[in-house]
């Protein structure tokens, strides 16, 4: 058997053309029904206001949700990073992974602890980043990250020596 190089793709997560449709559609939608209804049938002036305002705010998160969504995690034996070269995590920094029912996490994902912190990072329906805490998933399919978090557990508890 050949020794697997350090930039070898171990897990690939992407996101599911099916959600990404609904979830991305959807904040279109809500955008556009709000703009509508500031248009058609004006409240107040600071009403109105607030209405474009929501409106464009969902156009604004939408495209970054269709953007976002776009990419695919990769994991390697020393980082985990989207396939645009961002490097979320590095292998060494990950210190456990917590896959609960009741655990602060996106849906279908996991949350990964680091010893090191990076301040806050969102890429709606893909992962997020407060402080010491990653949180993968949203739009993923559940196979894909609970393979992922299997060989993220797998490297930890290796590392460890447990």
């Amino acid at each position: 058997m050949s020794k697997k190089t350090s930039n070898e793709v171990l897990a690939t997560v992407n996101a599911s053309p099916g959600r990404r449709i609904l979830g991305i559609g959807s904040l279109y939608i809500l955008s556009l029904m709000v703009i509508y209804v500031a248009i058609v049938s004006p409240p107040a002036p600071g009403w109105q206001v607030f209405l474009f305002v929501l409106g464009g705010g969902s156009i604004w998160i939408a495209e970054q949700m269709r953007r976002a969504t776009a990419l695919v995690l990769e994991l390697t034996e020393t980082e985990l990073r989207d396939s645009s070269g961002v490097v979320l995590a590095l292998t060494a920094d990950m210190q456990a992974i917590d896959r609960g029912m009741f655990a602060f996490k996106p849906s279908n994902g996991f949350l990964l602890k680091l010893s090191t912190g990076e301040g806050r990072k969102w890429r709606p329906g893909m992962w997020w980043r407060l402080g010491k805490r990653l949180g993968i998933g949203g739009m993923t399919p559940g196979h894909q990250t609970k393979f992922m978090a299997e060989i993220i557990s797998a490297m930890i508890a290796e590392r460890d020596g447990v």
